[in-house]
């Protein structure tokens, strides 16, 4: 009998040393896989703010989404294509759309009309930055700018970030002054530029 016991305590101690290194490569490895959907959590939160700061920028350089008039055309255009019927059945087809289709034209017209006027008529985010900084007496940050135009404008969005490049750029062009108190960066209107000036360069801009 101490003969057979003792194997089997053997074969026992060496499962359990097996299934005990096997719990342990189990749980460094969900610890690993955990790490890496953090990680990549991470990254897709940060090419998502990426992303929300890229449409800010194009909306700031007036840039309008022309992807979508495209669109509405090719769906409009792809609309017949589905007819194979014969007979009665198509020309009834045609002739309710090339009756409806005048219509939907005319519709459309009126509403991208006053939707473009009323785009031509908001100024720019460059024209908007340059005359708060105009009426600035002290030097303001980025930040500072971006939450006084969204007190302004409530129906527009500032991102600080897209503020801060359009004040980097006009920083370029000498339509801006910057200054720096030790990390901070504060922005005011360049003191050689005079009222009529200020007026003349959005003229400029915008021919």
């Amino acid at each position: 009998m101490p003969e057979t016991t003792t194997p089997a305590t053997e074969l026992t101690s060496q499962y359990v040393a097996q299934v005990t290194g096997d719990l342990e490569r189990n749980v460094k490895e969900q610890e690993r896989i955990t790490a890496e959907i953090a990680s990549l959590q991470e990254q897709l939160a940060a090419v998502q703010h990426d992303h929300t700061v890229l449409v800010n920028v194009q909306q700031a350089l007036g840039a309008t989404q022309a992807p979508a008039q495209p669109e509405a055309e090719a769906e409009s255009a792809a609309v017949p294509s589905p007819r194979q019927k014969s007979g009665a059945a198509r020309g009834e087809k045609k002739a309710r759309k090339s009756t409806a289709a005048p219509k939907k034209a005319a519709a459309k017209k009126p509403v991208a009309k006053p939707a473009d006027a009323a785009k031509a008529a908001q100024p720019t985010l460059v024209e908007l930055i340059r005359r708060h900084l105009a009426g600035l007496e002290e030097p303001r940050s980025a930040a500072e700018i971006s939450a006084a135009l969204g007190q302004a404008h409530p129906e527009r969005q500032f991102a600080d970030k897209v503020v801060r490049i359009t004040l980097e750029g006009l920083v370029a062009k000498s339509q801006a002054e910057r200054t720096k108190q030790g990390r901070s960066v504060f922005y005011t209107a360049p003191k050689s530029a005079t009222a009529p000036e200020a007026e003349a360069q959005p003229a400029e801009a915008a021919s």
